[in-house]
């Protein structure tokens, strides 16, 4: 079974948003057989073994903690006999079986991935993640799969029926997935590489990816500065929600309230640990990205990127950013982050991946002293574009986590104090001015 998602946002970042989760369901024709108090061995129903493995193709989106859970409808009254590699979440009733009780009875099953540490005799290849699964420009051909044993459905490609109504929650919602569609058997080649075997059946699954209907509102912003102006352009107000405690009592927490230890381990009525609880700022978004035009040398630029978690609820893990600039075709130096260039078109080297490094800043705590990253990017120049006036050395869209994240408008970046907006008077108007004040002066005289 195969399960493919995409989107397309507008830019020449549109190709890497294309996003895909593959989940291949292989089908072999087995008798279960169950081990009894007394170690005998007993046969049951015929049922059929499938793995199911997951695949992420989204170029800069990944599935965090606390992972993905897949669910599904089963066609008739099959029941999951055993699993290695994942579990559901409910047992569900099984009363109508005696001695030899199923995994999952449930009509529609959800399944999440075991946590890292399970014993290996419950484990397969590429399980026991505890839900993550990378990005995949970050690990090329990351997956996550599952051992699942099927009763009650069929042994035959005829009598075997495709479940539907797939869901998928990475951990929260956004993914819409399509029915499962037949597809041509796999077929395994042996070690030796002398024999080649094939599964009774395969399927696959698309799911399609949707930051709207994932939240209601963003969940990054943008923030800038410059060198050479000393204004700070802060993200716009009310990017990501306003600060309005009267009628939404608990939307965010001062950073110095006595009672910031209980309103984090606190969710409240209706909520739960996933619910943003944000620091109140005035944009009142979880992440913000400041970008600091730093230092102009002779033949190179400096930046500095700064990534800060507001939210006391979330920890990202293998988190990545991804900027569009034109002047990243010459990027000399990444300090402190990992740099992967993306070229979503022949000949285009616009857009870069930044993500952190193994066991040092790949891991952004929750909102605190601990709650940021940054590195500093150096830029060779190019004669024939670098300039520092109009904006032109501020990104032109920036992602976290695959997530638009909302830029200043055009018209408030720090400009070059020559650049400015307001009109410089020239001598004529000076001169023109003083001859009127006389004139005015003598009239009234």
């Amino acid at each position: 079974m195969e399960f493919q998602c995409s989107s397309s946002p507008t830019g020449s970042i549109a190709k890497l948003s294309s996003l895909a989760i593959l989940i291949v369901l292989l089908l072999s024709c087995f008798t279960f057989t169950s081990t009894g108090v007394a170690q005998m061995v007993r046969p049951v129903v015929c049922s059929h073994k499938a793995v199911v493995t997951m695949f992420n193709f989204q170029q800069y989106r990944h599935i965090q903690a606390p992972g993905w859970s897949l669910g599904w409808t089963w066609a008739k009254k099959e029941v999951i006999w055993s699993m290695m590699g994942a579990q559901t979440t409910d047992q569900g009733d099984c009363s109508r079986f005696k001695g030899n009780v199923p995994h999952c009875c449930r009509k529609d099953p959800l399944v999440v991935d075991l946590l890292p540490g399970t014993p290996y005799n419950q484990q397969i290849a590429n399980c026991c993640k505890g839900g993550v699964l990378n990005s995949w420009a970050q690990d090329p051909g990351a997956a996550s799969s599952f051992q699942v044993s099927v009763g009650a459905a069929g042994t035959t490609n005829k009598t075997v029926k495709l479940p539907k109504n797939f869901t998928l929650r990475a951990p929260g919602p956004g993914y819409t997935c399509g029915p499962a569609k037949i597809v041509r058997p796999t077929k395994f080649v042996t070690s030796d590489k002398r024999r080649v075997t094939q599964a009774l059946m395969t399927w696959n699954v698309t799911c399609t990816y949707s930051q709207f209907l994932a939240q209601k509102t963003p969940t990054c912003c943008v923030s800038l500065s410059s060198f050479y102006n000393d204004t700070i352009v802060n993200c716009p107000t009310c990017t990501c929600g306003c600060q309005n405690n009267r009628t939404d009592p608990g939307s965010c927490v001062d950073p110095n309230s006595p009672y910031l230890a209980s309103a984090v381990s606190n969710p409240g009525k209706g909520n739960n640990l996933n619910t943003p609880l944000v620091q109140c700022t005035s944009h009142m978004c979880p992440i913000r990205v400041h970008w600091h035009v730093k230092i102009n040398y002779k033949e190179y630029w400096r930046v500095k990127v700064s990534i800060t978690n507001f939210n006391y609820r979330m920890n990202y893990s293998l988190w990545n950013l991804v900027v569009q600039h034109p002047n990243f075709d010459n990027l000399t130096t990444s300090f402190s982050f990992n740099y992967k260039s993306l070229t979503p078109y022949a000949g285009l080297n616009d857009t870069a991946m930044l993500y952190g490094v193994k066991f040092y800043n790949d891991f952004l705590s929750q909102a605190g002293p601990l709650g940021n990253v940054q590195s500093e990017l150096l830029f060779r120049k190019d004669s024939s574009t670098f300039t520092f006036e109009k904006g032109w050395a501020f990104p032109r869209r920036i992602y976290f986590n695959g997530d638009n994240c909302v830029m200043p408008p055009p018209d408030s970046y720090p400009w070059l104090p020559n650049s400015s907006h307001k009109p410089i008077p020239s001598l004529f108007h000076l001169a023109m001015t003083v001859i009127a004040s006389f004139v005015f002066l003598v009239t009234y005289s």
